[in-house]
């Protein structure tokens, strides 16, 4: 599963990194020119970025997850447990979720290397604020990586809220894993530990 989800984060760190444009795009249009954009920055600075892990992590938070929905992943990754958390029980969960996948995203950017991507026809369900965006990650002398990316349109913008990498949701992934921790030791103690391993890593986060 760790395995897994470290591909996860790495192609979900690819498509989302912002860009400057006069009007607002669609979320493929989002997925195929960013893509390059990060991949360009990535390649041209890796050495430097490989270095200093505060740039990574700095590169991470500025240019990638704005357009993520952090408070919408945070609620369905806990589930009934965000439903039943205070308000800074809720505050304090979104911001160590959201430090994990800082310090993950930026470790899984820099292992990516030639791998190529393409963009098949996605099937659009839902309703005009909801959207899929495919992707196909294809490694040298491995099978096909099919990446499914969810979006959604609340205030004006397109951000991301689940992902799934051959099959397997980044959302369910969580939920499952904190699922059990919240059952063993309570949410508050799933908080801690977060926490604990966040500060391990230095950078700006």
């Amino acid at each position: 599963m760790k395995r897994l989800l470290g591909h996860t984060l790495t192609w979900m760190t690819i498509a989302f990194a912002a860009t400057t444009v006069a009007t607002p795009m669609g979320p493929s249009d989002i997925v195929k020119t960013t893509t390059d954009k990060v991949l360009e920055r990535v390649q041209n600075d890796r050495n430097a970025l490989y270095s200093d892990p505060g740039r990574m992590y700095g590169l991470v938070a500025e240019l990638i997850f704005p357009h993520f929905d952090f408070g919408i992943m945070s609620q369905w990754v806990l589930g009934k447990h965000w439903k039943e958390a205070d308000e800074e029980t809720r505050e304090n969960f979104l911001e160590q979720f959201r430090r994990l996948l800082v310090r993950t995203y930026a470790t899984a950017l820099l292992n990516f290397s030639d791998q190529a991507i393409t963009y098949p026809p996605a099937d659009q369900k839902g309703s005009a604020n909801t959207a899929m965006v495919k992707q196909q990650i294809t490694q040298p002398g491995s099978a096909t990586i099919p990446v499914i990316y969810r979006l959604h349109n609340k205030f004006g913008d397109w951000k991301v809220f689940d992902v799934s990498v051959d099959g397997v949701s980044l959302i369910r992934t969580y939920r499952a894993s904190f699922g059990s921790m919240i059952r063993a030791d309570g949410l508050n103690a799933l908080i801690d530990s977060l926490n604990a391993k966040n500060q391990q890593y230095s950078g700006n986060q």
